[in-house]
């Protein structure tokens, strides 16, 4: 598979990794340490967002409006970020092992839409996608560089300077706050008035249940499940390992530092995803 490279390195366990998704049929859940080498920051790891930045909230967006405009004029500058990030060795690697008929599905929690951009397909976002928006009120989604367009016509001059140069995983940087009234947000172009909203699950929000499901028959089918790059702190990705590891299916977790899933793991790979995937897909997708 061209546009995979594999660069030397050593990890032990890596054979045992190469015999399980080698079995075929591997159901892999990634988290945001499979993006964080392409400029987009996890919450978790060692420079996470959570450390610096407390995320949006479905409270604060649905109940109060200052909230929900500091989230839109955060986001309107962190959109280039986003919207320019390509997708990194990792995710090719993942998209390699999918094409060669090893990964038999991809549930992802992150809303970057960065396995789509490597070349993978069928992709499950759990949590959403930064690329969409939807109307609160009429519940019409549209997509976010058609509202980037209309944002930029109504914000003509608004070119605040960021507290940092770091966007957030939720799609949003730090602004001061004495900028946020000089930005306009604009409404749902179907309806004409409702609030518009990222097509992603907040902080406190819940994960559709027909998405829940979706992911549960894909673990449910799977001959292993490979968790790539999330600590498995929040239940919305343990629940699967759970459910994995009570039926049975081994679980495989390729994570840089500990995570939650680890004693469930029959395979556990501590090592930064930049080096093992693209070995894993070396030897396999060929």
């Amino acid at each position: 598979m061209g546009g995979v490279t594999a660069p030397p390195t050593v990890v032990p366990e890596l054979d045992e990794l190469t015999a399980l998704v080698g079995n075929g049929n591997a159901v892999v859940l990634s988290g945001a340490g499979l993006s964080t080498d392409s400029g987009i920051p996890d919450y978790r790891g060692a420079t996470g967002s959570l450390r610096r930045h407390t995320p949006m909230t479905w409270q604060t967006f649905t109940r109060d409006p200052r909230g929900r405009h500091r989230y839109w004029a955060r986001s309107f500058v962190g959109w280039r970020q986003i919207a320019g990030a390509e997708p990194n060795d990792g995710h090719r690697a993942v998209a390699a092992l999918q094409q060669a008929g090893l990964v038999g599905g991809i549930v992802t929690q992150n809303v970057d839409g960065l396995h789509q951009a490597g070349g993978a397909t069928d992709v499950l976002e759990l949590h959403g996608g930064l690329d969409r928006t939807v109307c609160l009120q009429c519940g019409d989604v549209a997509s976010r560089a058609a509202l980037d367009v209309r944002l930029r016509a109504a914000n003509p001059g608004f070119r605040p300077e960021p507290v940092d140069d770091e966007v957030n995983p939720d799609g949003d940087v730090e602004l001061p706050e004495s900028v946020l009234d000089g930005f306009v947000m604009v409404d749902c172009l179907a309806c004409g008035g409702g609030p518009l909203k990222p097509d992603v699950v907040f902080f406190g929000e819940t994960v559709p249940p027909e998405r829940v499901a979706a992911a549960y028959d894909l673990v449910g089918c799977a001959r292993s499940l490979v968790v790539l790059g999330s600590s498995l702190t929040v239940m919305s990705g343990y629940r699967f390992v759970l459910r994995a590891a009570k039926d049975g299916i081994p679980v495989a977790i390729v994570n840089a530092g500990p995570t939650r899933g680890d004693e469930k793991a029959d395979v556990r790979v501590d090592a930064p995803l930049g080096r093992v995937l693209p070995e894993l897909a070396a030897r396999l997708a060929r």
